[in-house]
């Protein structure tokens, strides 16, 4: 089932052209309404009338975070705050927030990509969704909930946290659906476990699962513990929030990038060259259909690769691999590149190791360090012989991380329900090398 079947099912050369036609609008919108991109431009050598065919976009520049961070509050905006019917921002924990517009019809827009999610995942007016993701600033909360009411299904508004009182709505309202991090579905699990709650025997059947990297071997954890079809979404706040693409429940093989309102690109995030489909790189989005808060190749440090063959769904839409971390994220350990998510796909196949973990990055002399924390299940220290059981998961991690990833570590094994969970995105990573 497709909700707009005929902008999700274009032929490729009619989309193509559809999004030549909107690039070269939005080029031309930028450049006479924000001064950034007029200078950018300027800079860069390149007029709005260059852009002649989709491979020109090339020619334009990257628009990077700072560049937001820089224009704050409003400096990138294309439209009068008259115009402008809502705000979005992000946490500013790094710095600066990085602020995002609508207009009506960017809402608009939002809520029908949305709503297309949801009927790639397989849900209908029918279902009910849980929305588990926090409200408010952050795009998350209200991103989920336009679209699940464009659908025409019955949302629960239930943001993020107050766990007990999640589970007792699962229980009690019967959603058939639930939408937040997957880090944030296994800390529910736990929980409904620890309050005596079969969590295999709710009504869900449907989680769709984002706002960070997670491994398919997560997706099997989750899908045994919570009994459900697990689904990754994709979006960035920047660009427009949840929605940017998604998984399609026939194939569960990459996620199809509404190519209709983006244009996405691969690029080598040292050298910014486009890298060709199948390569692994950084994504940059480009939106075509934005009125308020129109981005220019956004690189959004994700490392991701793109899949162009076509989908048993029907959809023609280019589909881009799970994320599997970010550019800025990445690791060197002794001059290995390592993302936590590749870390943890190695932990998760290992016996009696709980999916939670905390990387303890630092120096010893010119050396770095790594340390792996993670938790393994209580059945192991209740065990007669646990000091050999520890002895044995410490030596599979040294010795699976030294195969598979090519890095020596240290292993800390902590009992279950040590180390913390999260609620919104996780946060698995101290690097004390900067400290």
């Amino acid at each position: 089932m497709i909700y707009n079947e005929e902008f999700e099912t274009l032929p490729r050369e009619v989309l193509e052209a559809l999004q030549m036609k909107r690039l070269q609008q939005v080029v031309q919108k930028v450049y006479h309404t924000v001064g950034f991109y007029k200078k950018s431009f300027d800079e860069a050598g390149v007029k709005p009338d260059d852009i002649r065919t989709l491979a020109d976009i090339e020619r334009l520049p990257f628009t990077t975070k700072q560049d937001l961070r820089d224009n704050y509050p409003f400096g990138l905006f294309a439209v009068p705050m008259s115009s402008v019917v809502r705000l979005h921002a992000s946490s500013g924990m790094t710095g600066r927030s990085t602020v995002v517009g609508y207009t009506k019809r960017d809402i608009d827009t939002w809520s029908e990509l949305m709503a297309r999610c949801f009927v790639a995942a397989g849900l209908t007016k029918n279902d009910i969704i849980q929305n588990a993701y926090g409200y408010g600033l952050f795009t998350g909360g209200l991103g989920i909930h336009y679209g699940a009411e464009r659908l025409g299904a019955s949302v629960i508004p239930m943001s993020g946290g107050n766990t007990k009182r999640q589970i007792m709505l699962l229980q009690d309202f019967g959603p058939t659906a639930i939408c937040c991090t997957p880090s944030y579905a296994l800390h529910l699990a736990e929980q409904g476990q620890a309050m005596g709650v079969d969590m295999g025997s709710l009504k869900l059947r449907v989680g769709i699962f984002g706002a960070e990297p997670w491994t398919e071997k997560m997706r099997q954890v989750i899908e045994d513990a919570l009994n459900v079809t697990a689904l990754n979404i994709y979006g960035l706040s920047e660009v427009m929030g949840p929605g940017v693409s998604m998984e399609c429940v026939e194939e569960r093989r990459g996620m199809h990038v509404f190519e209709d309102h983006f244009i996405v690109e691969v690029i080598d995030p040292q050298t910014g060259k486009v890298l060709p489909k199948g390569e692994q790189g950084e994504l940059v989005f480009t939106t075509i259909t934005k009125e308020a808060f129109p981005l220019i190749r956004y690189r959004s440090r994700d490392i991701s690769s793109l899949i162009a063959e076509p989908c048993r769904c029907g959809r023609s839409h280019i589909r881009m691999d799970r994320v599997t971390g970010r550019s800025d994220d990445m690791l060197i350990i002794r001059g290995v590149n390592v993302f936590p998510s590749q870390i943890e796909a190695v932990l998760v196949g290992i016996e009696d190791v709980e999916p939670h973990y905390r990387l303890i990055v630092d120096r010893e002399g010119p050396l770095d360090t790594l340390e792996v924390q993670v938790e393994v299940s209580g059945s192991v220290f209740s065990d007669s012989g646990a000091v050999k059981v520890l002895q044995n998961i410490e030596r599979r991690i040294v010795r699976d991380m030294r195969d598979y990833l090519g890095i020596s570590v240290r292993v800390k094994l902590v009992e279950p329900k040590t180390l913390g969970r999260f609620e919104d995105k996780a946060s698995r990573v101290l690097d004390k090398r900067q400290r």
